[in-house]
C-alpha cells in the first residue's frame, strides 16, 4: 500500500536539514506554547506552535494535530482547544500550518487573507500545476506531516516511542495520509476525514472530490482506494470519527455508508491480527467540525493507547483560544515575508525546468488514458430537415460503451471539399441556426459539423442524487475533470475520444478539417497528432503551452485540459509540430494567463514551418472556408 501511495503521489522526496528555530514562548496554566519554524524543505518555512505541559515528568507522548482548511490554519479556535486540552493532560502536541493556511498564505490579496476562493482553493490551485510536472499535492502536504513528525519525535522531551497524529475534516485526511507513509506513529484519531472510498457501491458521480491532496490521481487503475491509506497502520489503535450530517453536504451521499462498509473490512483485518480492540468508530450528529465530543473521544483514545491509562476523560480541561497573532511564528504572520520562505509555485517552476519534453510527443495514448476504439465507430442519424438547400441531420456518435457523442451535420446540396468539424468550447447548439456558422459553411459546398464533446454543451453532466449543496456545485467540469483522473481516464483523454470517433464516423464523407476553440483547442491538437484522417486544424484563441501553466504564478486554465506528468512526454508546440505538413494556425492564441499573446512571443514558441499564426481569433465561416 505505502508502494503504491508513493507512485500515486510523485514519490518520495529527498529528507533535508530542518533547520528549526524557537522564535518566542509564552505561558499559560498547565502548558507553554513556543512558536518555532522549520524547513520541511530547503527554503520551505513550516510555521508551528509547539504545547509543552508543565505538568508531569517527561518523556511524554508527542501528538502531531493537523489542520482542516481553516483559513487561519493553526490558530482556528476549535483546533486550539484540542492541543490545549491535549496539552493540559500530559501531551507535547505540535500543530503546524498547512500549505495555504494560517501564515502560508500563498496568494494574499490586499487584506493579508487568500484572493482565492477558499483555502481549498490554496491547495487545489497549485495542486495542479503540480500534476504537470509529476508531482502532486498529496506529496507536498504528506511530505510537510513526515518532516513536522521528525521535528516532534527529536525533541528531548518527546517519548519517540509514543507517537500519534489527530485532525479533523482535511486534518483528518492529512492524518490519514501520514497513517500510509510513517510507522513511527503509534497510534490515530481521524475525525471527519475522507473516509470515503472512491469506488463503492451506489456511486453518485463525480464523487467527493474536493481539495488536490485527497484526489489520488490514477489511483483507480491500481485498485487503489482511500481507506486503502489506512492499512499500513494495522493493527496500531485507529479512531474514526464521523459527523452522520457529512453524508448531507460536506462530502458525498455515500460517505457514511461506504465508510462503514469499508470500516468493517478493515475491523475484519485488526480482528485477524488479534487486535480488534485497536480499531473504533464513534459518531455524532452534529455537523461538520471539531465539536467538544469529538475531543473528549480523542483525549481518550489517547490516553489508554498512548499512556495505558484506565482513566476516563468525562470533561475537556480548561481551555481558552488564542487571538491569532499571539501564536504567529513571525511578526506579520506571513512566512514569505518573514522568513523570505520559498512557496510552492517556486519549487512547481524549479521541477518542471528540470523537465527536458521531447522534440517528438510519446505515450499519448497512455497520458491521455485511451481506450480502445469502438470498431467502426458506430454512428446513426436521429432526424433530417431540410433548411433552404441544406440537409440538417442530428446525429449520434458512440465514441465508448454508453457514451453517444451528438452532432449538427449540414449537408449541402452538392458537397465539395470534405468536412470542417466545429468544437466550439459553449457547445454545437451556438452555430446551428439559419444564417449562423454551419449554415454559411454549408452554403459553400463544405460540410460541417458541429458536435458536443464530454462535459460540454448537451454533455454537461447532471447534479447527482443527495444534498443541493454537495451535488449541485459537483456537477460542474472541474469536479468531473478531477474524478477522471482518479479513475484513470483523463477528462482530455476522454474528449480526445470523442474527436477520433467523429474522424471515423465521417471519415467517409472527405478530408476531415477541424475548428476548435478555447479549451477544446487542447484536445483537438492532441487528436490531430494521433489522427492522420485529420487534415488543417485552425485553433481559436487556446493555450500556448503547458509550460507556460507551470511557469506562470497567476494562470487561468481549466483542468479539464491538464493531464499528470505531460511535461515529460509531449507540450503542445511539439505536438503542432508533429502534425507537418498538415497546418495548424493559431488564431489570437493565449497565455496561460488567459490574456493574447504577442505574435512574435507565440512565433518563439512555435518556430516550426506548418504554424501560422494570427493576433485575432476570428470565428467566422471566411477563416474557416480556408481550411
Amino acid at each position: 500500500m505505502r508502494e503504491t501511495f508513493w507512485q500515486i503521489a510523485g514519490g518520495q522526496p529527498e529528507r533535508t536539514p530542518l533547520r528549526p528555530r524557537t522564535l518566542g514562548t509564552f505561558e499559560r496554566p498547565g502548558y507553554r506554547v513556543e512558536k518555532v519554524v522549520y524547513e520541511s524543505r530547503p527554503e520551505l518555512s513550516v510555521p508551528a506552535n509547539l504545547y509543552v505541559p508543565s505538568a508531569g515528568k517527561p518523556p511524554y507522548p508527542g501528538v502531531l494535530f493537523q489542520m482542516g482548511h481553516s483559513p487561519n490554519g493553526k490558530a482556528a479556535g476549535l483546533y486550539q482547544k484540542c492541543c490545549q486540552g491535549l496539552a493540559r493532560l500530559g501531551y507535547i502536541v505540535l500543530a503546524f500550518d498547512p500549505m495555504g493556511q494560517g501564515e502560508r498564505i500563498y496568494y494574499p490579496g490586499a487584506s493579508g487573507q487568500t484572493r482565492l476562493a477558499s483555502a481549498d482553493e490554496e491547495h487545489t490551485y497549485p495542486g495542479k500545476q503540480m500534476l504537470l510536472a509529476g508531482g502532486s499535492a498529496s506529496q507536498f502536504q504528506v511530505w510537510d506531516a513526515i518532516r513536522s513528525l521528525d521535528y516532534l519525535a527529536a525533541h528531548p522531551q518527546v517519548d519517540p516511542t509514543r507517537l500519534a497524529s489527530t485532525g479533523q475534516s482535511g486534518g483528518g485526511t492529512l492524518t490519514m495520509l501520514l497513517a500510509a507513509v510513517d510507522d513511527r506513529l503509534t497510534a490515530a484519531a481521524v475525525a471527519s476525514g475522507n473516509t470515503e472510498n472512491f469506488a463503492c457501491a451506489d456511486f453518485n458521480p463525480p464523487g467527493s472530490t474536493d481539495d488536490a491532496e485527497q484526489d489520488l490521481v490514477g489511483s483507480g487503475p491500481l485498485g487503489f482506494d482511500r481507506w486503502d491509506l489506512l492499512y499500513p497502520l494495522a493493527p496500531k489503535p485507529l479512531l474514526i470519527l464521523v459527523s452522520d450530517k457529512d453524508a448531507f453536504g460536506t462530502y458525498s451521499p455515500r460517505y457514511i455508508s461506504n465508510g462503514w462498509q469499508e470500516y468493517t473490512k478493515l475491523q475484519s483485518v485488526y480482528q485477524a491480527l488479534g487486535r480488534k480492540d485497536h480499531l473504533a468508530w464513534a459518531s455524532t450528529p452534529l455537523p461538520h467540525g471539531l465539536s467538544y465530543d469529538f475531543r473528549v473521544r480523542i483525549y481518550n483514545w489517547f490516553e489508554r493507547w498512548l499512556k495505558g491509562s484506565d482513566r476516563i476523560i468525562e470533561r475537556e480541561p480548561a481551555v481558552e483560544p488564542e487571538p491569532d497573532q499571539k501564536l504567529w511564528a513571525g511578526p506579520t504572520g506571513t512566512v514569505v515575508r518573514d522568513f523570505r520562505s520559498a512557496t510552492p509555485f517556486q519549487f512547481i517552476r524549479q521541477r518542471a525546468a528540470a523537465i527536458q519534453t521531447p522534440p517528438r510527443p510519446d505515450h499519448l495514448e497512455t497520458l491521455l488514458g485511451l481506450e480502445n476504439p469502438l470498431p467502426n465507430a458506430p454512428s446513426k442519424v436521429l432526424g433530417r430537415v431540410p433548411s433552404g438547400d441544406i440537409e440538417v441531420q442530428a446525429m449520434e456518435v458512440q465514441s465508448a460503451p454508453r457514451v453517444w457523442v451528438p452532432a449538427w451535420l449540414f449537408v449541402p446540396k452538392t458537397p465539395g471539399a470534405g468536412v470542417i468539424l466545429i468544437l466550439d468550447e459553449h457547445g454545437r447548439n451556438q452555430h446551428w441556426r439559419e444564417g449562423a456558422l454551419c449554415e454559411a459553411l454549408a452554403s459553400e459546398g463544405r460540410i460541417a459539423c458541429a458536435a458536443d464533446l464530454r462535459a460540454i454543451g448537451d454533455l454537461r453532466p447532471e447534479a447527482g442524487r443527495g444534498s443541493p449543496g454537495h451535488t449541485i456545485p459537483h456537477a460542474s467540469e472541474e469536479e468531473y475533470a478531477w474524478a477522471s483522473l482518479i479513475l484513470g481516464r483523463p477528462l482530455l483523454g476522454q474528449r480526445v475520444a470523442d474527436i477520433l470517433a467523429l474522424v471515423g464516423a465521417l471519415n467517409s464523407r472527405g478530408r476531415i478539417a477541424i475548428a476548435a476553440s478555447g479549451r477544446l483547442t487542447i484536445p483537438a491538437l492532441f487528436a490531430a497528432a494521433l489522427s492522420t484522417d485529420i487534415g488543417n486544424v485552425y485553433l481559436s484563441g487556446g493555450l500556448v503551452s503547458f509550460r507556460g501553466v507551470v511557469e506562470s504564478e497567476h494562470y487561468k486554465q481549466p483542468l479539464a485540459g491538464l493531464i499528470p506528468d505531460v511535461l515529460a512526454h509531449a507540450d503542445l508546440p511539439q505536438l503542432a509540430g508533429s502534425i507537418a505538413p498538415r497546418t495548424v494556425h493559431l488564431a489570437g492564441a493565449t497565455g496561460a494567463d488567459g490574456q493574447r499573446m504577442q505574435l512574435d512571443a507565440v512565433r518563439r514558441i512555435y518556430p516550426h514551418s506548418n504554424v501560422e499564426l494570427s493576433r485575432e481569433a476570428g470565428w467566422n465561416a471566411e477563416r474557416l472556408l480556408r481550411l
